[in-house]
Parts: C-alpha cells; sequence; structure tokens
C-alpha cells in the first residue's frame, strides 16, 4: 500500500517550470519551503548540485533530533542507535561500517573535522546553533575531498543585521529530558560575535542510556571593509553519554528498554571533551580574483569503559584549507576556483582490563594496561574547478581533486622484535569531475555528473587482528554516474529534483569482526550502488491566511555485491547488507497568518538485509511524529515561540539502527538490533528579545 502510493505521487505531472539560475535571480525566498537549494549558490561547488535543509525544516522534529532532520533528504540515511550512537550513510556508502560514520567528509563552517582515518561525529554539534545542513551526495564535490559518501556541511547561525540579541530557549520532556540553548548577538558595522550556550540532559529510554552534554560556541568577526573580513570560530562540547549497546532479537522482542546483559553490568560509557578552534580571513585582491583561508585546531579527550577492555584515547588534530575562485579576465563569464586542504592528526590510545565482575557490582574499574598506541594520519587534498558557459542555455564545469594519505603506526607497549610499528603510505589518486546542465528555455534544468571518488581504510581495517598494519590493504575506489532535473514554478510554490545515479565501486573495504574487540580488514570485492532519488515541495494557499504545505523525499536504493567472495562463500548478487530498498518521508505543515504552525512527518523505511547471505533482514517500518506551535511578535523587540510534540504517535516498536553480521560470542545471540523510542513527548518554549 505504501508503495502504490508512493508511485502514484511519483507519476504527478508537472509542466512549467524554472531553471536554476533563473529562480534564484526572480523568485523570493519563501520561509516555508521545507527543502530547498540555496538561494545563494555555494561557489565552491559551482554547478554542482547540492541538497540544502534550513532552520524551517528542523522545526519538524525535536530540538534534540539532528538525525530525523537530516533524514528527511533523499538517498541520505542516519541510523541512530542513541543520541552518541549515529551512522550516516549516503547512497549506501559507509553502510557496512560496524560503528560511527566515514567515508564522507564532515565540515562546521567551512572547517574539515573528520579526522586523520575519515571517521566523522555528528554528536559534538547542537541542532539548535545550526542555520543549514548541505548535503553533497556521492564523489562530485571537488572542492570537498571526492569521497565516496560525499560531503557534509554544518553552517551556524549569525548575524547579518545590526543588532543587539537574546535568545534562549528551553526544552522539557519524556525520559526526563531537559534542554537548554542561550545565545547572546552583538553586531555592528565592522564586529559581530555570537555566543552560545548549550546544555542538554536526559535519562533515555533505555536503561544504561543517560545522556550529559554541555557546549559552548563562539562566532566572532571583524569587517575590515567591503573586501577583507577576519572571523574566529571556537566550539567546546563536554559530554558523557552511558552505553546500552545493540540487543538480540529475543530481548528485543521482550523487553527493547533493556540494555545488554554485559554492558548494564559494566555500566559501560563514553566521555568526550572535543575543542574545535579556527580562525579564517577572506580578501578580495582584485575584481576578478577573491580568496579565503583557514587555519584549524582540533582536540578530543575520549575515554570509553566497555565489556571487554577500556579504552583512553585522545587526538591533537591541525591543518589549513585555502580556497581561491576569479574569473578569467575578459573571459569573465569563465570561472575558476582552486585551493588546498591538509588535515594531519596525532592519535594516542591504550586499552586496558575492566573489573567490572571485581568490582561489587559498582561498574567498569580500570586494571593493567593491555595496549599502548600512536598513529600519525595525514590527508592532503588539492582541488580545482572550471566553469564554462558555452551558451545561456548549455554549462559544463570541469573538476579534479588529488589525495595523499599517510598512516605512520607506532606501538609503544611491544618492543624489539615484538613491535608491530608499520607504515602506510599510499599513492597519489586523482579524482576527476564533469558536471554539465542544460536549461530548456524559460524552464527545465537537467544535470548531468561523471566522478570518480576514494575511500580510505578506517583504523580497524588497517589492522589485523594482532594490530599490525595489513601492507595489502587498499583505497576503496569508483565512478558515479548521475542524470537528474530540478523543476520549479513560476511562483514559486512548487518544486521537485529528481535524479537516477549508478555507483561502482571497487576494493570494497570490509571490517570484519572476530572478536570482542578484533577486526580483519580486507578489499572483499565489488558493490553497484544505483537508485532514484525524488525531493518535492508544494505551497498551497486554502485561503487568505491558512496555508498548506505538503513535503516528500523518496528513494530508490537498488545497492548490491557484483563480485563479493568472503571464506569462501560467494555472496555475488546479492542486495548490500544495511540499506532498505525503500525509504520515503512524507510531511505536511499548516500555518496561518496568526504565527500558528503544525507539522506532520511520517517515515517509512524498508526492511533492511542483515547479513551478507540474505538470510535475515529487519522489519519494515513507518513512524509518525507531529509538532504544534505558535510564534508571536510582542512589541517591536520581543518574540516568542511555545511549541509542543509527540514522536512515535502510534507507539511502533521499531529498530531504528542495526548491525550488520553480528557476530555470536560464548553462545550468545547475535545482537543485531538498536531499539528506538517508544511514544513521547517534549514541550518547548523559546524567548528572544531584540535591542
Amino acid at each position: 500500500m505504501v508503495l502504490r502510493s508512493l508511485l502514484i505521487i511519483l507519476l504527478i505531472p508537472v509542466i512549467r517550470v524554472y531553471s536554476q539560475d533563473q529562480v534564484r535571480d526572480t523568485v523570493t525566498q519563501l520561509e516555508e519551503v521545507i527543502l530547498y537549494d540555496p538561494i545563494q549558490r555555494n561557489t565552491s561547488l559551482g554547478i554542482t548540485p547540492s541538497s540544502i535543509i534550513r532552520e524551517k525544516a528542523f522545526q519538524n522534529h525535536s530540538p534534540v533530533d539532528l538525525q530525523s532532520s537530516i533524514n528527511q533528504i533523499s538517498g541520505v540515511y542516519v541510523l541512530s542507535g542513541a543520541l552518541n550512537t549515529n551512522r550516516i550513510t549516503i547512497r549506501g556508502v559507509g553502510a557496512r561500517t560496524p560503528f560511527g560514520t566515514d567515508k564522507l567528509r564532515l565540515y562546521f563552517n567551512g572547517i574539515p573535522v573528520t579526522n586523520g582515518t575519515g571517521s566523522s561525529t555528528m554528536e559534538a554539534f547542537d541542532l539548535e546553533n545550526l542555520a543549514s545542513v548541505e548535503v553533497i551526495k556521492g564523489p562530485k564535490g571537488t572542492a570537498y575531498s571526492s569521497s565516496l559518501g560525499g560531503a557534509i556541511l554544518l553552517n551556524t547561525k549569525s548575524s547579518e543585521r545590526r543588532e543587539t540579541r537574546l535568545q534562549t530557549s528551553f526544552t522539557l520532556g519524556s525520559y526526563n529530558l531537559q534542554k537548554n540553548n542561550t545565545l547572546f548577538s552583538l553586531s555592528d558595522e565592522h564586529w559581530v560575535l555570537d555566543l552560545n550556550y548549550n546544555r542538554l540532559r536526559t535519562d533515555g529510554y533505555r536503561e544504561n542510556n543517560s545522556f550529559e552534554r554541555d557546549g559552548l560556541l563562539l562566532n566572532a568577526g571583524y569587517k575590515f571593509n567591503n573586501d577583507s573580513q577576519i572571523s574566529l570560530l571556537v566550539n567546546y562540547i563536554d559530554y558523557t553519554a552511558q552505553i546500552p549497546s545493540s540487543l538480540g532479537a529475543t530481548a528485543f522482542a521482550e523487553d527493547p528498554t533493556q540494555a545488554a546483559f554485559t554492558w548494564a553490568q559494566a555500566q559501560g560509557f563514553e566521555a568526550n571533551r572535543y575543542t574545535l578552534v579556527g580562525l579564517s580571513y577572506s580578501n578580495k585582491l582584485t575584481d576578478k580574483l577573491k580568496y579565503e583561508h583557514s587555519i584549524f585546531y582540533t582536540y578530543l579527550d575520549h575515554y570509553e569503559p566497555r565489556p571487554f577492555n577500556i579504552l583512553d584515547e585522545f587526538t591533537n588534530g591541525y591543518g589549513f584549507r585555502s580556497v581561491f575562485r576569479g574569473n578569467m579576465g575578459k573571459l569573465s563569464r569563465m570561472n575558476y576556483t582552486f585551493g588546498a586542504e591538509l588535515y594531519k592528526d596525532e592519535y594516542n590510545w591504550g586499552t586496558y582490563e575492566n573489573l567490572y565482575r571485581d568490582n561489587n557490582g559498582e561498574g567498569s574499574l580500570q586494571g593493567e594496561q593491555l595496549s599502548d598506541n600512536k598513529e600519525y594520519r595525514r590527508q592532503f587534498n588539492a582541488f580545482a574547478t572550471l566553469h564554462i558557459p558555452f551558451s545561456k542555455a548549455f554549462t559544463a564545469q570541469l573538476g579534479l581533486n588529488i589525495n595523499k594519505t599517510v598512516y605512520d603506526f607506532r606501538d609503544l607497549f611491544n618492543i624489539g622484535a615484538s613491535s608491530r610499528s608499520a607504515r602506510r603510505n599510499f599513492d597519489i589518486i586523482a579524482l576527476p569531475s564533469l558536471d554539465v546542465q542544460y536549461n530548456v528555455g524559460k524552464g527545465n534544468s537537467l544535470y548531468a555528473n561523471i566522478s570518480r571518488g576514494f575511500s580510505n581504510p578506517s583504523l580497524e581495517e588497517t589492522l589485523t587482528p594482532d594490530g599490525v598494519i595489513n601492507p595489502d590493504i587498499r583505497q576503496e575506489t569508483g565512478m558515479n554516474y548521475e542524470l537528474g532535473t530540478k523543476i520549479y514554478s513560476s511562483n514559486g510554490k512548487f518544486w521537485m529534483t529528481a535524479s537516477l545515479f549508478r555507483m561502482n565501486i571497487k576494493n570494497l573495504l570490509v571490517a570484519e569482526r572476530v572478536g570482542d574487540d578484533q577486526f580483519i580488514g580486507r578489499n572483499a570485492g565489488r558493490t553497484r550502488h544505483q537508485g532514484l532519488e525524488l525531493d518535492m515541495n508544494l505551497l498551497l494557499n486554502l485561503s487568505n491566511s491558512l496555508d498548506f504545505i505538503p513535503f516528500l523525499s523518496y528513494s530508490l536504493s537498488d545497492h548490491s555485491f557484483v563480485e563479493f567472495l568472503d571464506a569462501g562463500e560467494d555472496f555475488s548478487g546479492n542486495p548490500l547488507t544495511g540499506v532498505p530498498k525503500h525509504r520515503a518521508n512524507f510531511g505536511l505543515r499548516i500555518k496561518n497568518n496568526e504565527g500558528f504552525y503544525w507539522n506532520n512527518t511520517f517515515q517509512y523505511v524498508d526492511e533492511i538485509p542483515l547479513r551478507d547471505d540474505n538470510s535475515l533482514t529487519s522489519d519494515s517500518f513507518t513512524v509518525y511524529n507531529t509538532r504544534m506551535g505558535i510564534q508571536k511578535k510582542l512589541g517591536s523587540s520581543f518574540r516568542v515561540n511555545l511549541n509542543a510534540g509527540v514522536n512515535n504517535v502510534f507507539n511502533v516498536r521499531y529498530a531504528q539502527s542495526v548491525l550488520i553480521n553480528a557476530a555470536s560470542f560464548g553462545g550468545n545471540e547475535p545482537r543485531y538490533f538498536y531499539p528506538g523510542n517508544d511514544r513521547n513527548f517534549y514541550a518547548n518554549i523559546s524567548l528572544n528579545y531584540t535591542l
């Protein structure tokens, strides 16, 4: 029934449309639009297509639910086991990663925050601090590393008017949820200062599931003149999160609120202190050349008691990103971008015995040291694009990214012949890209892309179970082919984007779990990622005072193993594990000119293959969330927004995240499932005072 409805929606005819550039020039931005391309083009991307979601779309969900907000974009799926346990996949890339997010690049206000092996952490950022989330699907983002999964660009709110403003938001909800976000903003002709403090605490839906986070965000800038400015970014996060871990099918069916037995006994948790400092300077050298330079430093201190051991680690990272943009003199319609990005980090980690069984039920207790390691990691990207408008209707863009990656592993625990120190120096890899865009008259905008991408192996994938770097491990590489269209109505009340894509990936990286904390990394074959993505939005003025805004995103993901041999078994032709074939987000926003709004979203997720042999899948599910509120301006300086919401209205039992190929140890049932929250409630008040 769900698929039949989706097919009907897909067959809706669209007649009158406007091209991307014409819409940006002629259509007034509507605040009601839920998901749309930015009116101000990301100049680093040129004509490369991307998807962007802004603050109005965040209002569809709870202020703590960044995952559901991102899931409104077709082709992007965030599997969330808890607030601190997230895995982002884009077009199926990253679905086989056991834990966390890799194979894509994450940027925060233009600064790369993905570590040296490609791992990204979304929980280090507060949803209420963000103005937009932009997603580049696949490797076509030449200026953003050309990763197979693509890139996600997080952009914070910033003051654009000369004003002094104080804004605070309070949220209370189920599971003893308490959240506060307070912003002080000051700006004048030259200075901009945004200082934000946020605090979040919740007991969580499950046993051993509490989460507590404090954060401080500083955005400061000084504008010397119309051509140059300098800015400072500081983001500090301190959070402690208990870990309930995944459940087997029996435990999930009997009581999804329970934690995995050993994790409950050890009272497993993670404690993190994360700091990002970035300094950026931009300048207009001439009318035809502009540049922006950023330097940054990151620090992460992570402590995680697990049932099998205790992990104690810290990482120092630093680097720069420089981008030049201009046009070619008399050929002023021919634009170019070039630049470079360097990220280096020093990763230090050790493991210790966990003596929780001898601690009288008090949880984890650190014992003797088991390992002591250091790894130096370096990634360098150089990139360039050339934008060539052959005519008013036809435009092309050539791009090239060059990557160099080096890992240097030091074993500080073992000495002599037993030392496992090793160095992995990957060859330079060239990643070209070609975009073309064709506008038909005043209307249809068609685009196509051919691009090459790569993924570096994660730490687990570079090491054998003995902790030795595997000299034969290779980077994943793939070719992406994409054809799409962008459609806008003449009055700006309807838009639609649709794309067909195919990505062929070889040297598939596989991290097979062979023990509690042991993995084997290897290149195991080839995969084919192909599918259809659709996003649409419609504004219906039912009266002078009442608007209906329905919106839809749909993803058809037909991903499969082309060639995959594992432990003597042939899985070629099977669906790719960890990816639902069909996924849809349908929503309806109702608002009037008195400030009332009512947002409704339905998320449908098809069953997910859990094993390479296709012997087990998760159950499909549909979850309905609703949020209702009213926002009012009281006088010339004061605004208030009151709202409340219900998540999982029909109290569906479902797995919000899954593990693939889960192993069974000691005769215990494999643990595949992270339960989603049951029906839960929240209420929020936001106050804004402007001087």
